[in-house]
């Protein structure tokens, strides 16, 4: 039996990506995750007024298409300053509501197509009706015991990754990598890709 995990260990191995190791950075602490055993977390922490977040959604949502069976990808609202608060609540508040598929691209595009700037509670609730959603049931979820607690967590978190900027991805709670690091998407990818493989083989 071990020598036949042994030889998967290889075969995992042998067929990893290169793992150039200026493309990533190992946490201090490895940070727990929220998934199922034989399960590999790949977590993006965004922001929706980046434009650099803005301009590596195209190449996430094609990674997300074609990850591996073993990862569960998961997003996590960067907040570096107060101002940040309103566009992770409005994130929090989509999945709360489960309209994340009818908001997430219209709150970038809005943004970084129609130079709105979507601060207040209240632009965000029109960009939310706008998209059927009700306003009174946004008003609930965003003003919501679970929505504060989702930003305790994200603020809390984001010190714990070490997160230097956004767009970033946090492997497993253990690895972090993004376009400063890695240098372009591509490469950001290609780690993410090599520490998935990495983990798995383990």
């Amino acid at each position: 039996m071990l020598l036949k995990k042994l030889f998967f260990t290889f075969l995992l191995l042998l067929g990893a990506p290169a793992l150039a190791a200026d493309t990533y950075v190992t946490l201090d602490t490895p940070q727990p995750t929220d998934v199922a055993p034989g399960k590999i977390e790949v977590l993006e922490v965004f922001w929706y007024g980046c434009p650099h977040c803005y301009d590596f959604e195209p190449h996430l949502e094609e990674w997300i298409r074609n990850k591996p069976e073993q990862v569960e990808f998961k997003r996590m609202p960067g907040i570096f300053r107060e101002s940040w608060i309103p566009h992770a609540r409005a994130y929090y508040t989509a999945l709360e509501l489960g309209v994340l598929d009818s908001v997430h691209q219209p709150m970038f595009d809005a943004i970084h197509k129609k130079g709105q700037r979507l601060g207040s509670q209240a632009e965000l609730r029109k960009l939310f009706s706008d998209n059927g959603i009700d306003e009174s049931a946004f008003d609930r979820a965003y003003e919501s015991d679970a929505v504060n607690d989702k930003i305790k967590k994200a603020l809390l978190m984001g010190r714990r990754y070490q997160i230097r900027g956004v767009p970033s991805i946090i492997i497993n709670g253990k690895y972090l990598t993004g376009p400063s690091i890695a240098g372009s998407f591509e490469n950001m990818l290609k780690a993410t890709n090599a520490l998935v493989d990495k983990e798995s083989a383990q």
